[in-house]
């Protein structure tokens, strides 16, 4: 169970890209425990030979301050790229229900545009994203699989958004499918 943040307690967003992925981690996760901060949340992936670390920081206003000053300075010595930005917490936040969807089709570079429209239109927030592609194994067909979690308000009507979608997907020849999220435990 998490604490909601104190008035005080602010929060700072961090994206790192570099060739080492654990020294990356262990540089910024050190640097955070140092300065008093709290990693809030953190994902890592790589990308051909680029590994990138997205951190979301908390941390009163002065830690927070002093880790972005003693930043640059680690990107410069360690070889990473950085972007830095201050966030806040979500407030008021309309009721959603979480929902993944699966996509799997032939690689077309502008199917992720036509799926973030789809949802875009529908007024449907993209929580997370993930893709790869893959050389289909007894075809050779440049493949794709997309998973998304998205937000669907509440008072959307299920039945309709998914026959929706899966008209998009017929239109589009894509295997798809769209299901409540739920726990991997």
């Amino acid at each position: 169970m998490t604490t909601p943040p104190s008035q005080r307690e602010q929060f700072l967003v961090i994206n790192a890209m570099g060739s080492e992925p654990t020294a990356m981690a262990q540089q910024l996760a050190r640097l955070c425990v140092e300065q008093r901060c709290l990693i809030v949340s953190s994902r890592m992936s790589r990308h051909g030979s680029c590994s990138v670390l997205l951190l979301q920081v908390s941390g009163p206003w002065d830690a927070l301050a002093r880790l972005e000053s003693l930043l640059p300075g680690i990107a410069k010595r360690e070889k990473l790229s950085l972007s830095i930005g201050r966030s806040q917490p979500i407030e008021d936040r309309p009721q959603t229900l979480p929902y993944n969807v699966f996509v799997t089709a032939a690689q077309r570079p502008e199917l992720l545009a036509e799926l973030s429209q789809f949802f875009q239109l529908l007024g449907i927030s993209i929580e997370e994203l993930n893709s790869f592609t893959y050389l289909a194994q007894h075809t050779g067909t440049a493949m794709i699989n997309l998973s998304l979690t998205i937000a669907i308000p509440a008072e959307t009507q299920l039945s309709w958004l998914r026959e929706q979608f899966l008209d998009f997907c017929d239109e589009l020849n894509l295997d798809a499918v769209i299901e409540p999220w739920r726990p991997l435990h």
